[in-house]
């Protein structure tokens, strides 16, 4: 079932309209309200188990109210306190402000920030004031709680997700701008559904009057409702609660202003496009200047504490993940050498940071003389750009494909990152003649370590177009972040356990 309504814009014209009878336009936000509820609720209950848990594990249950640190007060007291404050302290650290639920890697690092933040606090209090509170009860409530939480947002928004691969929580965008400015928006926005933005129309300058009823976006066609005289009443009609801006400048400072205060009466939001792509939340902040807000844009730091941080980072897990995955690369190593004639390890040379050419270890997954076979197999490439792919290589050994599909050729690269020449996470390593043919801003990715996962590994891998991997890769480098690796590796188990894009 379907419903017409009828609108009448600033040009006069008069048009008919479909809306499906599933869309509801009465409570726009109400899923957002009922999600952080459902959220706020889940970690209550995980602080009030990671306490509790904690107490009994310290204390027993025999005597809840046994005392606990230099005061003496009752176990159960000081674990009511710190469950109020530990929930006090996500509430400080924003992390239920509903434009970083639900996506992105912000969410994940506020938590963090409010875990780490209540303890640090709880630490100086205890040395100032001799609380002396029982070491075991923090050691096993702050990592407890941490996981929990951390887990129990992971699964909210992979429900999240699900729904909105179904059409449903989906915030309805109006984009309002030109032409050029608003289509790459529309087009990202497109390719990623669950984001949760579904395009509903655009808006476009007075000068586009005329313009066809729909413009074609990515081979879809989506609605123009008017100029930008026309945005308020666009919004009420297709229900929007969201308008996004990509030409602020065609509009003006007054129209912006007063944009603004249209939406405010009708509860919608407003967002600006800079007009710069690729660029992360933490390298941006707004200065007003003389009345006008300007963006202030960072410029990428891989020195000083960064480079420190990520150093010790990476150092630390490749130890840990090579003394976990020691059974798993001596299991492969037999494996590759009981199943064809030739080394365990495939010795390549790759360009890594400021153009140095480096050796990366690997499993050998494909037969001695794969190299001398490549230049017979040329016109059968499936890669993209300069990158040589084929999905059927029939260099390929049978332990080969096994170990390419779940990614455990890739193992011995973790001695790389001890050795210091790979990242755990990073851009794609390039190849020395790949390299040659980068232009100044490809050649951006060789600021940095590559990295033996990284954005493009878990955005789909052999599957990308080479201008794809090269954006990924540059947004990397541009906006490296410590919470961004966590979130990328554990993304790379994801993608490793779903073998997507890997042959």
């Amino acid at each position: 079932m379907t419903a017409e309504r009828e609108l009448s814009f600033g040009n006069g014209s008069r048009r008919f309209f479909r809306i499906s009878a599933r869309t509801s336009f009465a409570s726009p936000r109400a899923w957002v309200t009922a999600y952080l509820t459902r959220v706020s609720w889940s970690d209550a209950v995980v602080v009030t188990v990671a306490v509790l848990a904690a107490q009994i594990f310290r204390f027993g249950s025999d005597d809840p109210l046994q005392p606990n640190g230099g005061w003496g007060l009752p176990a159960t007291f000081v674990s009511i306190a710190l469950i109020v404050c530990w929930l006090f302290a996500l509430r400080a650290t924003q992390s239920l402000d509903r434009r970083i639920v639900g996506s992105g890697p912000q969410e994940y690092s506020r938590v963090i920030t409010a875990c780490l933040s209540l303890f640090g606090v709880l630490a100086m209090l205890d040395l100032v004031f001799r609380l002396n509170i029982a070491r075991g009860f923090l050691l096993v409530a702050l990592p407890a709680g941490t996981l929990g939480l951390l887990l129990t947002r992971w699964m909210w928004r992979k429900d999240l997700i699900r729904q909105r691969a179904k059409s449903q929580n989906l915030e309805r965008v109006l984009v309002v701008g030109a032409v050029s400015p608003s289509k790459p928006l529309v087009e990202r926005l497109l390719k990623s559904p669950t984001l949760g933005y579904d395009v509903v129309g655009v808006c476009l300058p007075p000068s586009r009057r005329g313009t066809p009823e729909e413009l074609r976006v990515a081979e879809q066609m989506i609605p123009v409702f008017g100029d930008f005289d026309d945005v308020r009443d666009a919004v009420l009609h297709t229900g929007a609660t969201t308008v996004a801006v990509t030409s602020a400048e065609a509009l003006g400072h007054q129209a912006m202003q007063d944009l603004s205060w249209d939406l405010e009466g009708i509860h919608v939001e407003m967002l600006v496009a800079p007009g710069v792509t690729d660029v992360a939340g933490p390298r941006m902040m707004v200065r007003p200047v003389a009345g006008l807000p300007l963006l202030h844009i960072d410029k990428p730091r891989y020195e000083g504490a960064n480079k420190f941080r990520k150093g010790f980072f990476d150092r630390f897990g490749a130890s840990l993940a090579l003394l976990l995955a020691a059974p798993v690369m001596l299991c492969v190593a037999v494996a590759v050498k009981l199943d064809s004639r030739g080394p365990i390890f495939y010795k390549a040379t790759r360009v890594g940071l400021n153009n140095e050419p480096f050796s990366m270890w690997k499993f050998r997954s494909m037969v001695q003389d794969a190299d001398q076979k490549k230049a017979k197999l040329a016109h059968l490439d499936q890669g993209a750009g300069v990158l040589f792919k084929m999905r059927d290589d029939p260099r390929v050994t049978r332990v080969g494909k096994f170990i390419r599909r779940y990614s455990l050729d890739e193992l011995p690269q973790l001695f790389n990152v001890l050795g210091g020449s790979m990242s755990l996470v990073g851009p794609r390593p390039p190849l020395p003649d790949e390299v040659e043919k980068y232009d100044g801003r490809v050649s951006r990715r060789m600021l940095v370590k590559p990295g033996v996962t990284g954005l493009w590994q878990v955005s789909g891998r052999s599957d990308l177009t080479w201008e794809e991997s090269v954006r990924l890769d540059l947004s990397y480098v541009e906006n490296w972040s410590m919470m961004q690796d966590i979130v990328i590796l554990w993304r790379t188990a994801q993608a490793v356990v779903a073998k997507e894009g890997a042959y």
